[in-house]
């Protein structure tokens, strides 16, 4: 009975996804029907070319980012999450985001232009901020997941304050656009992005795949896990790493998107299960989902203007918890 629940809930949120997928292909400035995006992604199109270029050089591959960060935001904090037993663990709860914009700050506002690029400014921030984390529970902290969060709650306060501090000095141009990236968007992605974070996805999901029955045995306690044969320190660190890695890798191609990773995995327990497979999987195909979505109503719902995906994602994920709270109090 729940192996068939299972799949019928895989197999209409696969369905789902690949009927949002061409439906956001239609929707924008441009007016593109489903024959006519149909037509161009089968190779017979009979359309001018400039509806080619919309499909292909805009839509697609700012899609395909969408796609590729609801899961890689949902699958970090499916594995964060299971990892610690902590429910309310989540990539920037580790520092990532304030680290991420402190460097894309240092990048726009401190070094000249063309020296290097903001994504990649934003990446070792993103980085730096891991490090730091590192250094705090070096010792046998790591083997406390709350001084874990703790440390990396404490990382992102002080990294904002360095951000916020250079930004006051900066010039108002430069500054209004470092807020609006922060605040998350996909408007700058491209198929470079596309092909930078594909891989990355791919291979931390493929990980923690490999590692399945580490993390199911870490769900029960870690003396049972140990008595089971695992490492639950250098568990805890590969994971956390590869996290990071993935989670620095999408701020630096599209700022901030908070929630993600801490609403996503908590609507798949409820519907695929909380084994590992079933939430790595359910994780990455409702984020896509997700994600999706969030960027529609961002680019749609206002004319010639784009909401940050950070707002709507937090706004919802508040409104989700604030639910779930009061749910557990009745």
């Amino acid at each position: 009975m729940l192996k068939r629940h299972y799949r019928l809930a895989m197999g209409l949120s696969i369905l789902l996804l690949l009927a949002s997928m061409l439906i956001s292909l239609t929707l924008g400035s441009v007016n593109i029907s489903l024959t006519d995006v149909f037509n161009v992604l089968v190779g017979q199109a009979t359309q001018s070319d400039l509806t080619e270029t919309i499909i292909f050089q805009i839509r697609l591959p700012r899609l395909l980012c969408a796609v590729l960060v609801g899961a890689g935001l949902a699958i970090s904090g499916a594995i964060l999450q299971n990892a610690s037993r902590n429910p309310l663990a989540d990539p920037y709860l580790f520092g990532l985001m304030a680290g991420a914009g402190l460097g894309a700050t240092l990048v726009s506002v401190v070094l000249p232009p063309h020296l290097i690029s903001m994504a990649l400014g934003a990446f070792v921030g993103a980085l730096f901020a891991v490090l730091l984390v590192f250094v705090v529970c070096a010792g046998q902290h790591w083997r406390k997941v709350e001084i874990t969060l703790l440390a990396g709650v404490a990382v992102s306060f002080m990294l904002s304050a360095i951000s916020s501090f250079v930004l006051y000095f900066a010039e108002p141009f430069a500054a209004n656009r470092i807020m609006f990236w922060l605040m998350g968007s996909l408007s700058r992605t491209d198929w470079l992005s596309v092909l930078l974070l594909a891989p990355i996805v791919l291979l931390v999901l493929l990980l923690a795949l490999a590692l399945r029955r580490q993390l199911d045995a870490l769900l029960l306690s870690d003396e049972s896990a140990r008595t089971l044969g695992v490492n639950t320190l250098r568990l805890r660190l590969v994971l956390l790493l590869a996290t990071a890695l993935l989670t620095a890798c999408i701020v630096s191609q599209c700022g901030g998107i908070a929630f993600v990773g801490l609403m996503v995995p908590h609507i798949v327990r409820h519907f695929f299960g909380v084994t590992s497979v079933r939430l790595l999987f359910g994780s990455a195909i409702i984020g896509a989902l997700f994600m999706i979505w969030v960027d529609n109503v961002a680019r749609t719902v206002l004319p010639q203007q784009e909401i940050p995906l950070g707002v709507i994602t937090s706004l919802v994920g508040s409104i989700f918890f604030l639910l779930i709270m009061r749910r557990q109090r009745l």
